[in-house]
């Protein structure tokens, strides 16, 4: 159901060590050059840019 909270799932976001915000750094990165880059050539460019940054 939309809107409404699993109570486990917030439970365990507070008491576990480990967490995903590396990896939502990585996509937001990984957004922002996409965004910076749009209307430029293709997936090389712009997978060379990544991997660079």
């Amino acid at each position: 159901m939309a809107g409404t909270l699993d109570r486990a799932a917030v439970d365990a976001g507070f008491t576990r060590p480990y967490h995903n915000g590396r990896t939502e750094g990585v996509n937001t990165r990984t957004k922002r050059i996409m965004r910076q880059m749009h209307g430029r050539t293709g997936f090389s460019l712009l997978r060379h840019r990544i991997l660079l940054q």
